[in-house]
């Protein structure tokens, strides 16, 4: 791969080209589950302090991200058999949820590289695989182009993909692209097209580099600010034929928790923000709230209300925890034999999980202001971050569906579906 650089739209009609993307200077270090757990507490302490900043001024985490990875926490699921430490998804889960309390939008940016990272485990090729896992293990990340807009469904998809002599080549545009912006590669979903029939779904893994590949900053939500989920835009962009996945088919049709891992880092996520939020609710509580005139108390820690509201809080969070902890550990289990049933458990475990952080995630941003007081809203404070990152990361995919699923097994024993949003 060369250093030309990543062409950034900053906004409709103004193009700008944006310094190029350094490639890794150094190879990441290994780590083992005690290495990765202190190592991922460390780069949350260090990112902390600027989260507020970054997301009032949506300044992107580049210097962070580089942090990140060079952390050697991007490497953490490449199999042994490649060189790498190949820790379980319990380790991977709680290094996400751990950065995600520090800065969620930079705790989003690695899980589609996981999540690419997993569906690599299952094709087929070997040299594939080992060319892709050399990459990560040198430093090399992940981003992602799935999404699209104005189709029927989220996993309707027309970005094409058709073969053209040795290559192949890509035509489309993608958005919610989160990570895309600071990948190395970006893995691209697309409708394989043969003449006039549009066949199979194949994963193009583009270089950052390749002539016909836009990111567009465009991402303009309320909340997540700093993950720079945009559009990318491909114009008859060419790949070599060992850049597409899925050629000989993934798994060979068998079943596959590759559902429940994409799903798992999402419940990471807001079990993360809903940490931090009732952090900083007890700090100003403790420090900055004035009691209410009825409570008859010194301070705002000792109302009675307040105290039964945060005690609430915590144990709920506790609670979403402890199933995501439990969802993690039945996902490695069925690692280990993937079958319907197995599948089927982790999907269940994982969406109970999700339903349980989603709604802590926005109990715990929104009665951040109701146990703080008016203060709390000042924007220089900017604890209004948390409950726009919550409201944003939860609409992810819907927790109602999840319910569905959980019930709908308990009451018919109808396993879940099968596919990335369960």
């Amino acid at each position: 791969m060369t250093q030309s650089p990543l062409r950034i739209v900053t906004a409709p009609g103004d193009a700008a080209v944006a310094p190029p993307l350094p490639l890794p200077a150094v190879r990441p270090v290994l780590l083992d589950e005690a290495g990765a757990l202190a190592a991922a507490r460390g780069f949350a302490t260090a990112i902390r302090s600027g989260a507020a900043q970054r997301d009032r001024e949506r300044i992107l985490p580049i210097a962070e991200v580089e942090r990140f990875s060079a952390s050697g926490l991007w490497g953490l699921s490449v199999p042994r058999q490649f060189g790498g430490p190949e820790l379980p998804y319990r380790v991977i889960t709680e290094v996400i949820r751990i950065v995600s309390a520090a800065d969620p939008s930079i705790g989003q940016i690695p899980q589609n590289h996981y999540a690419f990272l997993h569906l690599l485990r299952a094709e087929p090729d070997e040299e594939r695989r080992r060319y892709f896992f050399d990459r990560v293990l040198e430093g090399y990340r992940f981003g992602n182009a799935l999404a699209e807009i104005g189709t029927k469904t989220v996993a309707d998809w027309k970005t094409c993909i058709w073969q053209d002599g040795e290559d192949f080549i890509l035509d489309g545009t993608k958005f919610y692209c989160t990570g895309a912006l600071f990948a190395h590669f970006v893995p691209v979903v697309t409708r394989e097209k043969k003449g006039k029939e549009i066949a199979g779904i194949l994963r193009a893994i583009v270089p950052r580099d390749a002539p016909g590949l836009t990111v567009i900053d465009d991402w303009s939500s309320f909340g997540q600010r700093t993950t720079a989920s945009g559009t990318v835009r491909l114009d008859h962009v060419r790949v070599p034929a060992r850049n597409v996945v899925g050629l000989q088919g993934l798994a060979g049709g068998r079943p596959t928790v590759y559902g429940p891992v994409a799903q798992i880092f999402q419940a990471a996520i807001d079990a993360g923000i809903a940490a931090e939020a009732l952090a900083d609710t007890v700090a100003f509580v403790r420090e900055r709230s004035r009691p209410w005139i009825d409570a008859g108390v010194e301070r705002a820690s000792l109302d009675p209300l307040t105290i039964v509201q945060v005690g609430d809080t915590q144990v709920r969070l506790h609670a979403a925890e402890a199933m995501l902890d439990r969802a993690a550990r039945i996902v490695d289990e069925a690692l280990t034999c993937e079958t319907a049933e197995s599948v089927a458990a982790a999907s269940l475990a994982v969406a109970e999980a999700k339903a349980a952080t989603t709604e802590i995630a926005i109990q715990a941003t929104n009665s951040l202001f109701e146990l703080a007081g008016t203060a709390s809203t000042l924007a220089r404070h900017n604890l209004d971050r948390h409950w726009r990152n919550a409201r944003v990361h939860t609409l992810h995919d819907p927790v109602r569906w999840k319910y569905y699923a959980v019930g709908n097994y308990l009451l018919n024993d109808v396993f879940p579906p099968v596919h990335s949003w369960i």
